[in-house]
């Protein structure tokens, strides 16, 4: 009869302390976590690994955290989007397992040119333009416009070599696509020459309409042995945004100069867009060998020199 009476004691007192610790953990999950960023770091590895970069990085957790993280589920690695705010340490810890991974969105516009964009990249993502630089000399097979002008969703956090082989990889798989379907094959040789004259097709065409029309007046005149004498190849590297003067045509003696040289620059000057690629593969037909920009902001184009002064001095009169 003791022993039983013992045993119902023992019982009741475990079914107290039970109770107390349902209660204290009901109250702890509930207990408000601060969250001052939208996105957390984690490392790859355990539950404890994860517990305890978090509490480095600031977040006050305990062993306790550990179980229940455990039970929730495998938390993610690599910089995920939580959410500034207030939350429960339960809402925190599912968030661990199921929140999405941060994304920087990108975009390369058409027309520029390699060092403005890499440069615009590492400031805006803090990475060093050095290692963007090098690592695009290492993975690209063209000097420029071997980055297709898109946008572009980027895990957060993504390093320089990381970042340029995902764009370079993207760029080639569609450049390969492309040269496939209008000429069989794609031979990276090959494919720099369109990809030269599509970049000059990008600097100089007005819109997207006039593409191949310049196209046809850029083989026309490379038919020819004519200089192209297109101010756009005069844009190159870090001249992308510098107005060409007659003192820069006369002293740039680098083969981007179309005025001085005959053929076309040494390589792309710019980025392409797929408008100007596809103008370069498929020119217009067209007698056409110059063209000027008109008061409206396009070009008028002409076949003889005689008639293209006659549009020059109409952009004159209208501009004044």
């Amino acid at each position: 009869m003791k022993s039983s009476h013992l045993l119902h004691k023992v019982s009741n007192l475990l079914f107290d302390l039970l109770g107390i610790v349902i209660a204290s953990l009901a109250f702890y999950i509930t207990i408000p976590l601060p969250i001052h960023q939208e996105t957390i770091k984690l490392p790859k590895g355990s539950v404890t690994h994860t517990i305890r970069s978090l509490q480095e990085q600031g977040y006050p957790l305990s062993m306790i955290d550990t179980y229940l993280l455990v039970a929730i589920g495998q938390p993610k690695s690599g910089e995920l989007q939580i959410g500034k705010g207030v939350m429960n340490r339960l809402d925190f810890l599912d968030k661990l397992t199921s929140a999405t991974e941060a994304i920087e969105i990108i975009t390369l516009i058409p027309g520029e040119t390699r060092p403005i964009f890499l440069k615009e990249l590492a400031k805006k993502e803090h990475l060093s333009f050095e290692k963007l630089d090098g690592n695009y000399s290492r993975l690209a097979r063209y000097p420029e416009a071997g980055i297709l002008p898109d946008t572009y969703h980027l895990a957060k956090g993504i390093n320089e070599a990381y970042l340029i082989k995902f764009l370079v990889k993207l760029t080639e798989k569609k450049y390969q696509e492309v040269a496939q379907k209008h000429l069989g094959h794609y031979d990276p040789k090959t494919w720099q020459r369109y990809l030269t004259i599509a970049s000059i097709i990008q600097k100089e065409a007005a819109n997207n309409q006039e593409m191949p029309l310049v196209a046809s007046v850029i083989y026309n005149r490379l038919k020819r042995n004519m200089p192209l004498q297109m101010d756009g190849t005069l844009n190159y590297g870090e001249y992308s945004h510098v107005k060409v003067t007659p003192k820069r045509i006369k002293e740039d003696q680098s083969g981007f100069n179309t005025y001085l040289n005959t053929g076309l620059p040494p390589y792309p000057i710019c980025s392409v867009s797929l408008d100007a690629i596809n103008a370069a593969l498929n020119p217009a037909k067209s007698d056409y060998l110059y063209f000027m920009k008109n008061s409206r902001g396009v070009h008028d184009f002409s076949h003889s020199y005689k008639e293209h002064l006659r549009n020059v001095a109409r952009a004159k009169a209208s501009s004044k």
